[in-house]
């Protein structure tokens, strides 16, 4: 039989000589008595300590279980039940992030109108605002009538004996950070409040099979506040983000268990509230712009979604003895590697330049797949030549002026073909499937590529 080596192994005790307390650990002073040196170690064996024993709980068979109770509720939305995987699966726990001002609560209120119905209505349950500043917004984004119920509320008890009482469809809280917890320590805000508030929730939604939609703030450096367990505890963090003058918002599966983390949802902020961009992302194009001196369009994938993004440069002389660099939407560092490979592997070198480099619509380009478009955009505005206004540019540029293949190439030329695109420039690598209509520049290197501006 084998031996239980939690049973049996030896514990050790450090008890002081001189008054008989026992200390957690050895010191060379007493806690108790202040004496020192006087701690002696002692092993006490555990093998004839009697220990209760916890009745097992039966496991169930995976072929037995039925996964249609927990099929997603549509929210009314095809981007957000895009992220989603199709929509807020019943029991979950959705946590919502964002800088200030960004929309979270526009969003999480008209999430709540959607799914919401006059027999059974979602829950808005916020300790932020009042019930007349509630329905006042609520009036702007068109959510009035009885599919939600407003909640002016920050205790944590109360909230969970509202939704135990009236089964919302949706119970969405605004914002977490604001519940407060009467038998956990610390104001409302702090990290133990926050993960008690998440848990209590997380429990009461596997309870009840209702879910929640929490809403949570962001710190200064951009990440939920709250401990980091918060996004372990949750089973979906979605982010939304976006310029705050801007009109596109990009909201972002940072984690979900019901489906893929790589979808991106395209949103616009309106006076009336959130509204899906067009198919195909067509929101963000203006066929105005393209085609002049420093204008490119590029196809980035941001996770698993393609989306036409037009890349904006301007490069003119320079007053001052040090050139200004400045990107908007784009990675100052990597603006500053593209400068450099201009300089070095095509002899457009810009030491007393201005370079100004802006991405349309507020999207942020994080994607290597669109270098060369940023270095067409360049030096296009710098030699005053200007692209065809139907051709797309696709490529990373190497620091040896290389032109390397990208992934997910075939879904990125078939968003150009979708936007009305007929060409498109592509690395010389590139042997796939090509979709019809669509002409490729097949380029090597950033020398043939720049050649192909008019």
């Amino acid at each position: 039989m084998a031996t239980d080596l939690r049973r049996s192994a030896p514990r050790v005790q450090f008890v002081c000589s001189a008054c008989g307390e026992e200390a957690p650990k050895w010191q060379g002073r007493c806690p108790a008595c202040g004496a020192w040196n006087s701690l002696d170690e002692r092993i006490v064996s555990l093998a004839g300590r009697k220990e209760s024993r916890v009745a097992p709980s039966p496991s169930t068979p995976m072929e037995t279980v039925s996964a249609a109770t927990a099929r997603p509720q549509p929210t009314g939305s095809v981007e957000v039940d895009r992220v989603l995987g199709g929509g807020i699966v019943p029991g979950s726990v959705v946590l919502l992030g964002g800088d200030p001002g960004v929309g979270k609560s526009t969003l999480a209120l008209q999430v709540a109108h959607r799914c919401g119905t006059a027999v059974q209505p979602a829950l808005y349950c916020t300790g932020e605002e009042s019930l007349e500043q509630l329905a006042l917004r609520a009036r702007r984004l068109g959510c009035t009538g009885a599919q939600v119920r407003l909640l002016v509320e920050s205790d944590i008890d109360s909230a969970i004996a509202t939704i135990e009482a009236e089964r919302p469809s949706l119970a969405v809280i605004d914002s977490v950070q604001t519940l407060r917890d009467a038998s956990t320590a610390g104001p409302p805000g702090s990290v133990a409040q926050v993960r008690a508030a998440v848990l209590r929730m997380s429990e009461v939604a596997k309870a009840t099979g209702i879910p929640v939609l929490l809403v949570g703030h962001v710190t200064k450096e951009g990440a939920i506040a709250g401990p980091r367990t918060l996004e372990h505890m949750v089973d979906v963090v979605l982010f939304l983000e976006g310029e705050r003058l801007g009109a596109h918002r990009m909201l972002r599966g940072i984690k979900n268990r019901f489906g893929a983390t790589g979808e991106v949802g395209l949103l616009s902020m309106e006076r009336d509230g959130m509204h899906d961009v067009p198919p195909g992302a067509r929101g963000l194009l203006d066929a105005a712009s393209l085609g002049t001196a420093g204008s490119v369009l590029t196809i980035t994938c941001d996770g698993l979604r393609p989306m036409a993004v037009e890349v904006q440069a301007l490069a003119v002389a320079s007053p001052f003895e040090f050139p200004r660099r400045t990107a908007s939407g784009f990675e100052l560092n990597r603006l500053h590697v593209m400068l450099a490979v201009l300089g070095k592997r095509a002899n457009v070198a810009l030491p007393k330049v201005d370079v100004f480099v802006n991405v349309a619509g507020g999207i942020r380009l994080n994607d290597p797949g669109t270098d060369l478009a940023v270095a067409l955009a360049v030096a296009g505005s710098f030699k005053d030549r200007a692209l065809s206004p139907r051709c797309a540019v696709l490529g990373e540029l190497g620091l040896g002026g290389e032109v390397r293949r990208v992934s997910r190439m075939e879904v990125r030329l078939a968003e150009a073909a979708a936007v009305g695109m007929d060409a498109v420039v592509v690395p010389e690598s590139y042997r796939g499937t090509v979709p019809d209509g669509l002409r490729c520049h097949r380029v090597a290197s950033l020398r043939e590529a720049l050649a192909l501006l008019g």
